[in-house]
């Protein structure tokens, strides 16, 4: 696969041939630093690799010796935007919508591996990829490196893919106990035999990996994963300065993800968490070793953030701008999901759960202060016109105000309640639960 020229450099293969281990290794394997690779061995497993790569090194009549050099990794991602996979949130329509702004970096929602095996169609619309995404990645997520290869491989066979992520970040307590995403954290043997088996199938394709600071609060162990990781041929990491049981409502700990910068510099590593301005990109971008900062809830509280950021600016948008941005989204929406009663519905809850998140941007002519921070809370307010107070509201019937005004009339006796709600919500604001009809079978 080879990704979109002008938009992001990919290496040329013989850059990275130097570096290869035999077919039947089935994988990269490179050492960065001056430690020996014996110093550098974190596990029985490793050592076996190490071994082997040894021995198809000798069967070539080469030299071992203590440094390989490290090749470049095939994604420069330097002075692009990349948007955050988003669960439920980044579905096509809203990714198309960033691109609007000035995305240049997208990727699906978290994909399945097993479900995606099984040929399953609510999980390989995921996948699908808009004509107007420059570079496009898929995030696969599973437990077991043989799947995640066999998914890896039907991938670049049947989809247009960029590259692909692999998630050892969902929180989720259904996904961990599976094995898969952050949990992958506490057991970096299972993780580098999915990293190593998804290479042995990609070829010059990168291959990134999304994780977080740890799995508990106060017990970061990023680092750790990091020690692991950097001996394998991965492009580039992410991470999010967050642990898994952390809320959204304690700031991201970027220092900490200085320190994982610095400690695997020159693998290139995207920092995320609390970017809700450019402000707080260039900050993280020009205050840090990372390559690069992903924009997650920041784009789903005010999608308009890439182009504050192109534009370094403070855009005061204003409530019709914002619900001209909403009609756009729901064209999008119909034209991806369908026009019909289904798509119809879809759209509507799509776009509910964006308005679960889009309500919390205040306008910037009715703030105190610049800039507005992801863990500000604000009391209630009234906009500058009702529109804007309308939108500023926090009440799920308001929500569904506003989709009528886009959609027209919603089901007798609909309510919605958000998948997503955040932490701090009273559950008393939500009277009852979406119906299952108008749920999209991917949720």
């Amino acid at each position: 696969m080879k990704g979109h020229e002008g938009n992001l450099h990919l290496t040329n293969a013989a850059e990275s041939s130097s570096t290869e281990r035999n077919a039947g290794a089935g994988a990269y394997y490179y050492q960065r630093g001056s430690p020996s690779l014996d110093h550098r061995m974190q596990s029985v497993n490793q050592q076996c690799i190490f071994s082997r790569a040894h021995e198809s090194i000798q069967s070539r009549g080469e030299e071992i010796t203590d440094t390989l050099p490290r090749r470049s990794s095939r994604m420069n991602i330097q002075g692009k935007l990349y948007l955050a996979p988003l669960s439920t949130l980044g579905n096509l329509p809203f990714r198309r919508l960033c691109v609007d702004f000035g995305a240049d970096v997208t990727c699906s929602e978290m994909v399945m591996a097993t479900e995606l095996l099984k040929g399953s169609p609510s999980e390989w619309a995921l996948v699908r990829r808009h004509s107007s995404e420059k570079f496009f990645g898929v995030q696969l997520c599973g437990s077991s490196a043989d799947v995640m290869a066999k998914a890896a491989q039907l991938l670049l066979d049947e989809a247009k893919v960029d590259f692909l992520d692999i998630n050892a970040a969902c929180p989720r307590n259904a996904i961990c106990n599976m094995g898969a995403g952050c949990s992958l954290m506490n057991d970096t043997n299972r993780l580098g035999e999915i990293v190593d088996g998804m290479r042995s199938v990609m070829r010059n394709v990168p291959l990134t990996v999304k994780f977080r600071t740890g799995m508990e609060m106060g017990k970061r162990t990023a680092h750790e994963v990091l020690k692991v990781l950097e001996n394998f041929d991965v492009d580039l990491v992410t991470l999010h300065g967050r642990s898994k049981e952390q809320p959204d409502s304690e700031p991201s700990d970027w220092a900490y993800v200085e320190e994982c910068a610095k400690l695997i510099y020159p693998l290139p590593m995207v920092g995320v968490g609390d970017v809700l301005g450019y402000i707080d990109y260039y900050h993280n971008l020009d205050a840090h070793t990372v390559a690069g900062v992903m924009i997650g809830r920041g784009a789903l509280i005010k999608p308009w953030i890439f182009r504050e950021i192109q534009e370094r600016r403070h855009w005061d948008i204003s409530a019709s701008e914002r619900l001209e941005i909403l009609k756009r989204f729901v064209v999008y929406g119909l034209d991806h999901w369908g026009a019909d009663q289904e798509g119809t519905n879809r759209t509507r809850y799509f776009l509910l759960e964006w308005l679960s998140f889009l309500y919390r941007y205040v306008p910037v002519g009715l703030l105190e202060y610049l800039p507005q921070r992801m863990v500000d809370r604000f009391p209630r307010y009234f906009g500058r016109n009702d529109l804007e107070t309308l939108m500023a509201s926090d009440h799920s019937a308001d929500w569904i105000k506003i989709s009528e005004m886009l959609l027209g009339p919603a089901p007798d006796g609909f309510r919605f309640i958000p998948k997503h709600k955040a932490k701090f919500y009273l559950l008393s604001q939500f009277r009852s639960a979406v119906p299952e009809t108008a749920l999209p079978q991917q949720c």
